[in-house]
């Protein structure tokens, strides 16, 4: 009898200390995306993209000067070459007064120019030149620099959003 208490006592002991540790924290994990129509996936880290430019000083910009170019790229990955074997991108935003991607925040007098991987600036709502695809994983290769208006530039924050739209053929 002595040991069915024992044994009854201890088998409570132990699953109060399970209840204890069983909720020691918790959170929960949210999935997002969406399926696209397209011979490529678009790799998670490059739909959503920050890329910094730095702090330029204003006589970098003087007289239509340039920051130096900072790269991104835009991944795709599972391409598949059957339907489609190039593809183009096209970048849309708001517009400068020079036809750059303007931009928001105290500075005045500069704007953002993309360029493509040869170096060429991508105009605003233009597609840029076809790149050929391979099966499996292809990357887009661009760069972005301030550039100065040809006026005075006035110092301060700035922010801009360019969003990118792929077309395959």
């Amino acid at each position: 009898m002595q040991i069915n208490k024992i044994v009854l006592s201890a088998i409570a002991i132990f699953g109060m200390t399970s209840l204890a540790y069983a909720d020691q924290g918790n959170g929960s994990v949210t999935f997002s995306g969406s399926v696209i129509e397209a011979p490529c996936s678009i790799n998670p880290d490059s739909v959503y993209q920050d890329v910094p430019l730095g702090q330029i000083s204003t006589v970098t910009l003087k007289d239509g000067g340039t920051s130096n170019p900072r790269p991104f790229q835009i991944k795709l990955e599972n391409c598949t070459v059957a339907t489609a074997a190039v593809v183009t991108a096209m970048f849309s935003g708001s517009e400068s007064a020079t036809g750059l991607l303007g931009m928001t925040g105290t500075v005045k007098g500069a704007s953002i120019a993309i360029t493509d991987g040869t170096g060429a600036v991508l105009k605003l709502g233009s597609p840029s030149a076809k790149q050929g695809l391979q099966t499996g994983y292809n990357t887009l290769s661009f760069s972005a620099y301030v550039q100065g208006d040809g006026k005075d530039v006035t110092p301060g924050e700035f922010q801009s959003i360019a969003d990118f739209t792929l077309a395959y053929q």
